[in-house]
């Protein structure tokens, strides 16, 4: 087939051209189309055919934005902006924002063209040039034009004034330290009445104070200016160039709201300049139209991460209990996650709303779901520890499988925290794991198993309502495993009666014949799990001495199991055969009762008696180090860390933050993210210090001190693309120290460093030794469980001397 000779025809249009494309009934025939145009553009740019280069680029930009190649075309780009014709360079600057950015050396050829119509007579053309450079400028144009971007921010005409505005922001962006070069301009830009330029000018101060420490403390002394911008805004009538909605100017406020955010943060004297007008925006501002609720959003985050009074603090929290009634489900969503943020800064506010955010956790959608089961379990406290455990056992019951692994160890953590008495919580931890069935994280096996360990009193009881559920359900395989723990180690003391009879129950007589029956069902029953399995046959080995009448049946048990096919289970059972057999004798010293797993105690006396008065005899601040302990095996010290003995807190969940007993400061700046800079407050400045970089995850150290008392910010974010889940940090140090670890604000940290978590640690060093420290992670990547550790040893000098 003979192909016409595409030069000498007329171009199609592109109107034509997207009706081509568009009617294509497959991906073949709409490639077929773009491949046939891009031929004819092409040979249209070789015979440099200047008739229809300004359609062909047009063309050609749509084909770009379909995901087809394009790149053939940036020079043409640069042809039509030299052109004098401002159709022609609308067109060029379009494709030069498309095709081209500061990775391309090509882009800078484009410098010379802009500088010439930065300095054209028509403001359109020099609108183009504007529009061009704020949206590819690399640092060296940043250098190059940042003085014609200045010269026109002191332009009268508020049409280039603006777009220059916004052109210095992206400047800003790339060279931080032109900021000398617009300070003294963007000053001014805040007096004038066109609103356009007022929010390019908001727009480039809280860029350049987000760069920039010094601007943040220059602009400080704006306050007062901004406040009186915004309360005009608030105080004017009907303005029918600006309303939306009924509302003056909206995206200008929040700009203004999020300005005196960021200046007010860490200021007492910028933040009680504008505690009136933040009050003023709260009641003034009409919630029935999204408009009003952008603004009202947008107030409380800034009354919260401001040093504001407490009653505007309570005001903020209201606000958003009034979002929690909203029938959009977005503003709902966004009521939950920014209560999840303030929660642990105002916690009694926020408790008022208690039974709007339980009934949230019955919404139909998945994510106002789980954020309210994270606000429930960061409300919960020794004053309502009974009725939110209700309440969660209820949704528990209800929920998809998707929440019950999360919903199951908060409540854990919860209940180890403020359970008023140890027969309450293993009560309510045995309901948690007959609700949840098998959707429960093996730690949480693990660490019940040491709180029925340490319950001296309770052993016998605990075996005694374990055993009247496995007794007709074995299907459950963690509350199982537990089960056959509690009947291998006190099934003698269930059985001889040796516990306290529950009040207005009927009284269980067992035998020793019926305990080693539901064992062996377990062991036998083919959907038990290798791990169930496994519990199953060291209960029954423990009890070969404790019941003496079903010893021979064990051994004959142990005896068949010595030829299973799993490995594990075979070698357990033989090597259990040859203690009835070659070493009978030092078989019940083997067998014996486990010792007590003792957590260690907390290295803050006060914070221990307060423990002391919600739960006798136990530390469960400590208790993560043992969740991962086998059962039935010897208690390994979880780090190993250091060559002289240490003492360690575990992780803490995030839920149980809300009795942090740091002062509200810095867990606001904690919570509202601010950079490693933060260390300034402390007039011993000590150089921050990478803890860990390694595979894209990232922990840096900042440090403040008084006296013997180090306190550590630790900042953990993720470079990679995938989010890092169940992040869970613990530290040691020697035992010339004390280290108190505080709860982080999150386990999840979001991908491309999107986001961060936060964390506390304190360490009391009475004899100023040098510092070292170990620390262990464990999270989730990419749903594999991964881990590390570290040992610190390059602490600044300043931390210890």
């Amino acid at each position: 087939m003979k192909f016409p000779d595409l030069s000498m025809s007329t171009p199609v249009r592109l109107r034509d051209l997207i009706r081509q494309i568009r009617s294509a009934k497959t991906a073949a025939e709409e490639r077929a189309v773009v491949q046939k145009e891009c031929a004819y553009i092409r040979d249209s740019f070789r015979d440099e055919d200047n008739t229809w280069r300004c359609r062909n680029v047009a063309k050609l930009l749509y084909v770009s934005l379909l995901g087809y190649p394009a790149h053939f075309g940036q020079l043409e780009c640069l042809k039509l902006i030299a052109s004098t014709r401002f159709t022609d360079k609308r067109i060029g600057y379009l494709g030069a924002m498309l095709l081209l950015d500061e990775r391309q050396d090509i882009h800078v050829l484009i410098t010379n063209s802009l500088k010439n119509d930065l300095n054209h007579s028509n403001q359109y053309i020099t609108g183009l040039a504007l529009c061009a450079l704020g949206s590819i400028c690399s640092p060296e144009m940043s250098r190059d034009l940042g003085g014609e971007v200045e010269r026109l921010m002191k332009s009268t005409n508020p049409y280039l004034k603006k777009k220059a505005v916004l052109c210095a922001v992206r400047i800003i962006r790339k060279v931080p330290e032109q900021f000398d070069v617009f300070q003294n301009s963007v000053r001014s830009l805040l007096t004038e009445k066109n609103h356009g330029v007022l929010l390019t000018a908001t727009a480039l101060v809280i860029e350049m104070c987000q760069q920039n420490t010094h601007a943040l403390q220059s602009f400080r002394k704006l306050v007062p200016n901004l406040v009186r911008i915004l309360k005009t805004l608030i105080m004017s009538g009907y303005s029918p160039e600006h309303d939306v909605s009924g509302i003056s100017d909206p995206f200008l406020q929040v700009h203004l709201l999020r300005l005196l955010r960021i200046l007010g943060r860490n200021d007492s004297e910028a933040s009680e300049a504008m505690n009136d007008i933040l009050a003023q925006v709260s009641t003034n501002t009409e919630n029935s139209k999204n408009v009003g609720n952008a603004i009202l959003y947008e107030t409380v985050l800034t009354i919260m991460d401001i040093k504001s009074e407490s009653g505007l603090r309570v005001l903020a929290v209201n606000i958003l209990g009034r979002f929690l009634l909203n029938n959009d489900k977005n503003i709902r969503y966004v009521a939950l996650n920014t209560l999840l943020r303030v929660v642990h800064v105002d916690q009694n506010a926020v408790q008022r709303h208690r039974a709007t955010i339980v009934e949230c956790l019955k919404d139909a959608d998945v994510s106002i779901k789980r954020r309210a089961m994270e606000l429930c379990f960061a409300l919960i406290n020794p004053n309502n520890i009974r009725t939110m455990t209700n309440e969660m056992l209820e949704f528990l019951g209800t929920c998809e499988t998707e929440f019950k692994a999360d919903c199951t160890s908060n409540m854990f953590l919860a209940m180890e925290r403020f359970a008023p008495s140890k027969r309450w919580h293993v009560d309510q931890m045995i309901k948690v794991l007959t609700t949840a069935g098998n959707s429960v994280r093996d730690d949480i096996v693990s660490s019940l198993i040491g709180i029925i360990s340490s319950s001296s009193d309770l052993h016998g009881y605990t075996a005694r309502q374990l055993y009247k559920i496995i007794r007709n359900d074995i299907t459950q395989q963690p509350l199982v495993q537990v089960g056959s723990w509690t009947l291998g180690e006190f099934g003698d003391l269930f059985v001889n009666g040796q516990y306290e009879q529950p009040h207005g129950e009927e009284h269980i007589q067992v035998t020793e014949n019926e305990i080693t029956d539901i064992l062996e069902r377990v062991l036998n029953w083919s959907i038990s799990t290798v791990v169930t399995r496994e519990y199953a046959i060291n209960a029954l080995m423990k009890l070969s001495t404790r019941f003496p009448n079903c010893s021979d049946r064990i051994q004959s048990i142990m005896t068949y199991y010595a030829c299973n096919m799993n490995l594990e289970l075979q070698t357990r059972a033989v090597e259990y055969t040859s203690l009835f057999t070659k070493h009978n004798i030092i078989r019940p010293s083997i067998v014996e009762r486990m010792p007590v797993l003792i957590s260690n105690s907390s290295s803050n006396p006060n914070a221990n008696e307060q423990q002391e008065q919600i739960y006798q005899e136990e530390n469960p601040s400590n208790d993560a180090q043992i969740n991962h302990v086998p059962p039935n095996e010897p208690v390994v010290d979880l780090l190993k860390l250091l060559d002289e003995p240490i003492q360690t807190n575990g992780s803490i969940h995030p839920h149980e933050q809300q009795q942090n007993p740091l002062s509200s400061n810095p867990l606001t700046d904690l919570l509202f993210g601010d950079d490693i800079s933060h260390n300034h407050l402390n007039n011993n400045i000590i150089p921050p210090m990478v803890a860990l970089d390694k595979n894209g995850l990232r922990i840096v150290f900042t440090f403040e001190r008084e006296d013997t008392l180090l306190t550590i910010h630790s900042k953990a974010t993720n470079a990679t693309q995938y989010p890092i889940t169940n992040f869970i940090f613990k530290a040691a140090v020697p035992k010339t120290f004390t280290i108190e670890l505080y709860p982080p604000n999150s386990t999840i940290i979001p991908a491309n460093n999107s986001g961060e978590i936060h964390q506390i640690i304190k360490i009391l060093n009475p004899n100023k030794d040098k510092l070292r420290m170990r620390i262990k992670l464990n999270y989730l990547f990419n749903n594999s469980s991964m881990g590390d550790e570290a040992e610190l040893n390059t602490f600044p000098e300043q931390c210890y001397n």
